[in-house]
């Protein structure tokens, strides 16, 4: 057993801050070690006569902080092994102070007995000299985790350890996917400090443009109840569904079901696929917001009744999303498509089996929704059966199968089959086109879209002729259009 660590914090920068208690430990001490001299209180204590080493240069010979933490760290608990030290550090010990945790960590693995006695946080600094009280809601970010994620405008925000202009610029950039250009931040550098301490208010666009960012540098952000802020957030467009479906709300989403809403489900994404063919960002923007509000809508009805709510959803998401990427999120490998799908498969089948769905009956098509469009759903079904072998083996073939239900599609008719009896033998066709597509790793839907598409302007192409002419479709022959058509042909 060694013979011990004590922990103690030098307070936010000013001497007189320092506590009495810390100051005795100090004096008493036999060997005082600090994480950086770059620190006001430091010039007191030398000038008392008290000894001590930095680490400082550690900084130097690591590449990034968290060797230079992981190093300090490590060399404490094996210093501490000879005799009793003092390790001192800026602030409050546990506040921004990864040095510390990671200090207790290893203390406890290797034995070593630790004490951490508290300081004067930058915190405490901050909270008299920018006048704002925490209990309205607060958060404290380091600097190099500012992201859209973490910020809520609607708290008080701290961003420590803002060490110089290129630190500024990522925490102006971070701020910048939630605030305007021109929003007033406040940068304090020494708060507390006398001397030393300068409060600077500027627009955002700004922050990495000023000078004298150091170790005592904080950026803080006012919280803020603007609307224009929060309509960002999806917090708010849950808050938003959730007053619409509220007792004096929207009369017309209070009545709605999942019923009587499904359509509108089915309606806007296809209205999301017209964008995506269309290669239109700014509407595909819009049309995905409205395909959004149907999820909300119906994660909203189930709320109400207490069965999940819309963050069930995103949990169950997120959660699937790293389970069936192991090759990501785990220890699978992955070196190409198709082996991410083969991970996303078995991790599927591992799904299903840690639900006990691998009953006896269940069957290999399971999984193909009941509601899709009769093209993509043939497409998937053919997809499942091919994955258990049951398969054509050459598109030669499929061909042949085409032509042999083409055959008796002709025969059908020939044989004044009824109607029934011809869409069969019209569907076993079509569903021998979908496995053709199948071989060429064409997706039948997208196929038939484009073509759907190709038609469509070919014939836009005939009436504008014919409009041209004085003329429509319906009073023209079929040989006039046809030759149009060839002709809407040469112009693509």
């Amino acid at each position: 057993m060694s013979t011990g660590i004590t922990v103690v914090g030098l307070g936010s920068g000013d001497p007189d801050q320092l506590t009495l208690g810390i100051w005795k430990v100090l004096q008493g001490a036999g060997r005082i070690y600090v994480r950086t001299q770059e620190h006001p209180v430091m010039n007191r204590i030398a000038a008392e006569g008290i000894a001590f080493d930095s680490f400082d240069s550690v900084y130097e010979d690591n590449e990034s902080f968290g060797d230079v933490y992981e190093t300090i760290a490590r060399r404490l608990v094996e210093l501490a092994a000879d005799e009793p030290i003092v390790y001192a550090v800026p602030g409050h010990p546990m506040v921004a102070e990864k040095t510390v945790l990671l200090l207790r960590e290893y203390a406890e693995q290797s034995g070593v007995a630790l004490k951490v006695l508290g300081g004067e946080s930058f915190l405490d600094q901050a909270f008299v000299r920018l006048g704002f009280d925490p209990i309205e809601g607060f958060q404290l970010l380091d600097s190099s985790g500012v992201t859209a994620e973490l910020i809520r405008p609607s708290l008080h925000t701290l961003i420590g350890q803002v060490y110089d202009s290129l630190t500024a610029s990522e925490v102006k950039l971070g701020l910048m996917e939630v605030y305007p250009d021109d929003h007033p931040v406040v940068v304090g550098h020494a708060l507390g400090v006398e001397g030393e301490e300068q409060i600077l208010r500027v627009p955002l666009y700004e922050l990495d443009r000023l000078e004298g960012y150091g170790n005592l540098s904080l950026v803080y952000v006012p919280r803020s109840d603007d609307e224009a802020l929060r309509a960002g957030s999806f917090a708010r467009l849950h808050e938003i569904v959730g007053i619409l479906r509220s007792p004096g709300g929207c009369p017309w989403d209070i009545e709605q079901t999942h019923a009587s809403i499904r359509k509108n489900l089915i309606e806007e994404t296809y209205e999301v696929l017209e964008t995506i063919d269309d290669d239109d960002p700014d509407h595909m923007r819009e049309e995905l917001g409205d395909l959004l509000l149907q999820i909300l809508l119906h994660s909203r009805m189930e709320e109400e009744v207490g069965t999940f709510t819309v963050y069930d959803v995103i949990r169950g998401l997120n959660e699937k999303l790293i389970f069936r990427h192991p090759h990501v999120f785990g220890d699978t490998a992955a070196g190409s498509t198709e082996e991410a799908l083969k991970n996303w498969d078995a991790m599927k089948a591992e799904e299903k089996k840690l639900r006990g769905e691998n009953a006896p009956e269940a069957s290999l098509l399971d999984g193909v929704p009941r509601d899709l469009p009769a093209l993509m759903k043939a497409y998937k079904i053919q997809k499942k059966a091919a994955k258990a072998g049951f398969d054509w083996d050459n598109i030669e073939d499929v061909f042949a199968k085409i032509e042999e239900e083409l055959g008796e599609l002709r025969q059908g008719l020939a044989e004044g089959a009824d109607a029934d009896a011809l869409k069969l033998e019209l569907g076993d066709l079509l569903f021998s086109a979908v496995n053709a597509s199948r071989f060429l790793d064409a997706d039948p839907e997208e196929a038939l879209s484009l073509v759907n598409d190709k038609f469509r302007r070919r014939f836009r192409y005939i009436e504008r002729k014919l409009r041209e002419r004085g003329s429509s479709p319906q009073g023209s022959t079929l040989a006039e259009m046809d030759a149009l058509w060839n002709e809407a042909k040469t112009t693509e």
